[in-house]
């Protein structure tokens, strides 16, 4: 015996009710993210790339240090450029400016302060962020569509007791929004003194909570009231 499916369009004897659930959630980060930008600058091309290679080695090393608290450290754009003489003719090269951009992923947010730290701490070494987030895979997502799914079901059923009846079958539930948090962060930039004598403490960064949210509409038939 086939078990009769309930119609897509409202009838007198299933009426619907269509309703929102939302979701707003606010968790722990997960990661923090920090940029690294290690330069090096002199009249000898060669020399200005050894010294990036060297102070972009020293860089890597100190990261690669703290282990399992580093979850993704990856390098990015590379660059070095000439800078032509400002006077004269010709292509006559005054200095070379070399970059290297690094970008370092952590989990582990107490060795984050003395991390960010100690890199500042090194020679021509610059420090943007923290961006603290979720990961992608994070729980905290599939607990806000539960949230709002729960919201939506709750309000459908307070619409059907108001009326006197009770939810028969769901019809339809659409993820309208899963809205990650944004990168928060960014705020600290830092570059110490090259012949700085003693590294500086470490700084005390307070992970910024981020904010989750979802929303689903939902339809139900309900059982007929009696109006």
């Amino acid at each position: 015996m086939t078990t009769p499916q309930p119609s897509p369009h409202p009838t007198p004897e299933a009426p619907q009710v269509a309703v929102r659930g939302e979701a707003r959630l606010d968790v722990d980060p997960e990661i923090a993210r920090i940029a690294v930008t290690v330069s090096a600058r002199g009249t000898d091309r060669a020399a200005t790339l050894s010294d990036l290679t060297r102070r972009n080695t020293l860089a890597l090393d100190l990261v690669k240090s703290y282990g399992d608290a580093v979850e993704k450290l990856e390098t990015g754009a590379f660059s070095i450029t000439p800078e032509p003489g400002r006077h004269g003719r010709g292509e006559r090269i005054r200095a070379y400016q070399g970059r290297v951009h690094l970008t370092v992923e952590l989990t582990d947010f107490t060795a984050l302060g003395e991390l960010t730290t100690r890199l500042a701490d090194l020679e021509l070494t610059r420090v943007d962020g923290p961006w603290w987030a979720l990961r992608p895979d994070s729980p905290s997502y599939a607990e806000a569509r539960r949230t709002a799914v729960g919201e939506a079901v709750q309000r459908a059923r307070a619409y059907a007791e108001a009326l006197g009846t009770s939810l028969a079958a769901l019809l339809e539930l659409s993820d309208t929004g899963l809205v990650p948090p944004p990168a928060a962060g960014g705020g600290l930039r830092m570059a110490f003194a090259a012949d700085a004598s003693d590294t500086p403490p470490p700084l005390e960064l307070e992970p910024q909570l981020q904010t989750v949210t979802a929303e689903v509409t939902a339809r139900f038939t309900m059982a007929p009231p009696a109006l």
